[in-house]
């Protein structure tokens, strides 16, 4: 069943909205610093530092599948000056989690996708799997043996893996972590064989044979990484993209969510910036609060069989 559109904050008498921003602006990530997410939200809150005049402060809150982050940004005053990051998981928790702690819909104001990003499975070098077929087979042979680490709970990077298992008919176990970093650490450790993350954040790491890539989950394979297999040429119909958006309160004037889209969009089509967001895994967008609204009301339908069957938790 569609869900009804929720229409732009009303605005607030126009006098208060002439000099914002007047003061630094908050932008709540929900991941620990050096990450991907966190690279690229740090990269945005410098160039709209710049397009403002004023500085766009960074604060990370990482944790329960970006819940904290996320209830941060709903619970804070409606004037523009708190903002959040809101990755894909935003339009998965509302049927992942009974118990949010607020409304996905009512709370909060879509302002604009940012871009998104390719998912990559990746293994310890020493898992003896070279590929998706391979890999497989393996945990057929040893189910529930294997595990993986996401960045958390309710992330696609979760979700997309447990459509993968559902799909292959395969038990891989679930490692949550609060971010991509740590979560990169224990696998190129050993103490967990399996990685889902953001292609940017693991190209390094596979370059420096510190892991190794198994599939991306994109549709086909991009042109900017044509050389890996994607789970699709595998296991047809598994396949996600990561999503990164900017969210406010809802109740923030109109005029202030449209400006900030607006900026969003422009810098994302600056040929310079747009080639920096590229160069982190990032594939621009820069969509309006009406288009992102759409976006994640269409995420919420397509998600929640998925969680259904899959029978995903919140770990």
């Amino acid at each position: 069943m569609a869900l009804p559109l929720l229409p732009l904050a009303m605005t607030s008498p126009v006098h208060a909205q002439d000099d914002w921003p007047s003061r630094p602006v908050r932008l709540v990530i929900p991941f620990p610093p050096g990450g991907s997410t966190d690279a690229q939200g740090r990269l945005l809150a410098q160039k709209l530092s710049e397009v403002w005049g004023q500085p766009v402060v960074v604060d990370n809150r990482p944790g329960a599948g970006a819940v904290l982050a996320t209830n941060v940004v709903a619970k804070a005053p409606p004037d523009g000056y708190t903002l959040g990051i809101a990755v894909s998981s935003h339009a998965i928790n509302p049927t992942l989690r009974s118990n949010l702690p607020y409304d996905t819909l009512k709370d909060l104001q879509p302002v604009s996708e940012v871009g998104v990003q390719h998912i990559i499975l990746d293994a310890n070098p020493s898992l003896p799997a070279g590929n998706l077929a391979e890999l497989l087979e393996l945990a057929r042979r040893q189910p529930g043996r294997l595990s993986y680490a996401s960045p958390g709970s309710g992330t696609a990077h979760h979700l997309v893996m447990e459509l993968l298992k559902v799909k292959a008919g395969v038990n891989i176990v679930h490692v949550p972590y609060r971010g991509g970093a740590p979560a990169q650490q224990d696998v190129m450790g050993g103490q967990v064989p399996l990685l889902m993350d953001t292609y940017y954040a693991s190209a390094g790491l596979i370059k420096a044979g510190k892991l190794k890539p198994i599939a991306l989950f994109s549709p086909s394979r991009p042109a900017s990484v044509p050389d890996i297999p994607v789970v699709a040429e595998t296991v047809p119909g598994v396949s996600a993209q990561s999503s990164v958006g900017v969210i406010a309160p809802a109740g923030t004037p109109a005029a202030i969510v449209q400006k900030i889209s607006a900026d969003i969009a422009r810098a994302a089509h600056t040929p310079e910036f747009a080639h920096k967001l590229l160069e982190m895994g990032l594939d621009p967008v820069g969509s309006s609060p009406q288009e992102y609204d759409q976006r994640i009301r269409a995420d919420i339908l397509k998600w929640a069989p998925v969680i259904q069957a899959s029978g995903a938790k919140a770990d």
